[in-house]
């Protein structure tokens, strides 16, 4: 991003601070408590998720809490006119399930629309971007079948930060600035929410949502009802068939300037938010390295990458090589270039396309995909045959040359600039062992103008559609879009044991897998430490084509923070890898949680400065 932005301080700073029994690698104690743990992206969700479970609340209470406040507190990363992918397992259900909260393309949205206006791609801002809102009613879903407390009470936090204010991170002010001459030219409903006067406010200012907090009190006034679901109930009306329906319906039909360079109306309708709500689904799944098991969204998701990683992880012998050695780093990046060219060829919505998810996670299929790798870095994408079908991959875009050492994220500004948005994210664990991880994005105030009277603007999913069809990802009324949301739950021997996730886009699969082979590492020798984990360097490859706008790729390139030995880097380049190096502490905002017999577990990552863990 343009602008200001917040400084980390290496560990090499923080030496002099840090108790004797860290680790060299660590900034942080990993928390243990066995009362409850939550680790997010945002200290003061964190904050107000664990006052949640000190309240007797329980896990799904404590994270719907920390999601309402993240779009307030980390609004460039998330909004209330987002999305929503969550895991939960309940106790009381002895379930795994997914709340999908990613909304579905508008019923008028078609490709021959988009080529009547000579447009080859989505584009990555403004209106025609929108897809149906999803994350209020993802948070609803999952409140309503796992959560005790009222929408008034778990609503109550976001409303206090939005009506008497929070400090803006650096990365908010940053953000705004990036965005100012587009808010001053094009979105002045933007720039009445979001500058002061003409200019982008400071880090620390403390700033005030009114708008968003008196939209979030009507909605509780007209959420009535006898029980407490027919009140949440009523509270999902309000949303999807009611003021805010309207609003969303007249604001669409305005042309606003996008990441085209034109001006666009949307295609989003009142009917088409009334016709849609969040589902509950099974989760996919893949064991590995004998006792483990990840579960992940289905292939709606970029989700099951991470599960086919596992698989080539255990075909590849990946647990014989030390942690962070070059033959790890190459193992670890090279399986990703096969997931994820199979995530290219092979994902979508599954209800609109026919994906063979059964062969993508089968072991066979693993090993037969781990015979491809060898010595040398692949410069090639190549999905896979599953059942003998003959993969089509998107036309490649590539890009003009390494990522700005910092700005890895998720473009949207397209002609109109450069600005990053992302992802938050919450792990919880209570005292009752239930688990959520839970990742919400989209609705980013860069993303699309304000709506009057709503205080937010509305997400931009649809550019991660391809305009042309015949793919399982292709552009098509009221299809959900492949999304790169992915939170994790992990069982050790059967048991739920860990949550896990990331915001980072196209990365949050691969910065989990580096993080997840850590810990099981660990645990493998002995104790396991969540916090050494996290801290520790990462890596991830940006060989395939990108989830947003524009859509580039950068063949073989392995982004590798400093603080890898050179050695090992000079090892990744003498194999082929296109090594670059953004700095030490560039990659990465993992939180985790985690359940061990009677002991719960949490840590999060200090890359992003505001991400923090909280428990007892």
């Amino acid at each position: 991003m343009g602008g200001r932005r917040s400084r980390i301080q290496s560990s090499d700073s923080l030496d002099h601070f840090a108790p004797r029994e860290l680790s060299p690698l660590q900034t942080r104690p990993e928390l243990n408590g066995s009362f409850g743990m939550v680790a997010s992206t945002h200290w003061l969700a964190s904050t107000s998720a664990m006052n949640v479970l000190e309240r007797g609340g329980n896990a799904a209470d404590a994270a719907v809490a920390a999601g309402f406040v993240m779009q307030i507190v980390e609004p460039h990363l998330c909004g209330p006119g987002g999305d929503l992918v969550a895991l939960t397992w309940s106790g009381r259900e002895q379930a795994t399930s997914v709340i999908c909260g990613q909304g579905v393309s508008p019923a008028a949205a078609t490709a021959e629309h988009f080529a009547g206006l000579s447009l080859g791609l989505v584009p990555g801002s403004g209106p025609l971007a929108a897809v149906v809102p999803g994350a209020f009613d993802g948070w609803l879903s999952m409140l309503a079948r796992w959560g005790t407390w009222e929408l008034a009470d778990v609503l109550a936090y976001a409303i206090h930060y939005a009506e008497t204010g929070f400090p803006l991170l650096a990365t908010t002010s940053a953000a705004i600035d990036a965005v100012r001459p587009l808010f001053l030219g094009h979105w002045p409903t933007s720039a009445a929410v979001w500058l002061d006067g003409t200019e982008a406010p400071a880090p620390k200012d403390w700033w005030r949502l009114p708008a968003t907090g008196a939209t979030y009190r009507r909605i509780l006034a007209e959420a009535t009802g006898t029980t407490r679901e027919q009140r949440i109930q009523a509270a999902r009306d309000a949303f999807y068939r009611g003021f805010v329906a309207e609003a969303i319906e007249r604001f669409q039909a305005t042309a606003w300037r996008d990441s085209s360079g034109e001006d666009h109306a949307g295609l989003l309708t009142g009917d088409d938010l009334a016709a849609w709500s969040a589902s509950v689904e099974a989760p996919v799944s893949a064991p590995f390295a004998d006792r483990y098991t990840v579960f992940k969204a289905g292939p709606w998701s970029q989700g099951p990458v991470l599960a086919q990683q596992v698989r080539l992880f255990d075909a590849l012998g990946l647990w014989d090589h030390e942690v962070r050695s070059p033959d790890w780093v190459h193992l670890i990046t090279e399986a990703a270039k096969l997931a994820f060219a199979d995530r290219e060829a092979w994902y979508g919505d599954p209800d609109h396309a026919d994906v063979p998810l059964g062969r993508l996670l089968s072991a066979d299929y693993a090993r037969e995909r781990a015979a491809l790798v060898s010595e040398l870095a692949d410069l090639d994408l190549r999905p896979g045959h599953p059942d003998g079908r003959v993969p089509r991959l998107p036309h490649l875009t590539a890009a003009a040359g390494p990522e700005p050492a910092g700005e890895l994220g998720e473009p949207t500004l397209g002609k109109l600039g450069t600005a990053r948005g992302d992802t938050c994210h919450v792990d919880v664990v209570d005292r009752w062992g239930n688990l959520v991880s839970a990742t919400p994005s989209g609705g980013w105030l860069q993303s699309s103008p304000v709506i009057p009277g709503l205080g937010f603007g509305l997400g931009t999913r649809a550019q991660m559609f391809y305009l042309d069809q015949g793919r399982p990802n292709s552009l098509r009324p009221g299809v959900r879009p492949r999304t790169t949301l992915t939170p994790s739950l992990v069982f050790r021997d059967g048991v739920p044991w860990m949550a896990m996730g990331t915001p980072g886009g196209d990365q949050q699969d691969q910065w989990q897998a580096a993080f997840l082979t850590d810990v099981v590492a660990q645990d493998r020798r002995g104790p396991n430490d969540l916090q050494a984990a996290i801290d520790a360097p990462l890596f991830h490859t940006t060989h395939f084509p990108a989830s947003f706008y524009p859509r580039d790729s950068r063949r073989g390139e392995l982004v590798m923070e400093s603080r890898f030995p050179e050695a090992v880097r000079e090892e990744l380049t003498r194999r082929g890898h296109r090594v670059v190096v953004p700095g030490p502490w560039r990659l990465g905002r993992l939180t985790a949680v985690a359940k061990e017999g009677g002991r719960l577990k949490a840590a999060a990552d200090p890359r992003s400065a505001q991400a923090y863990a909280v428990g007892r």
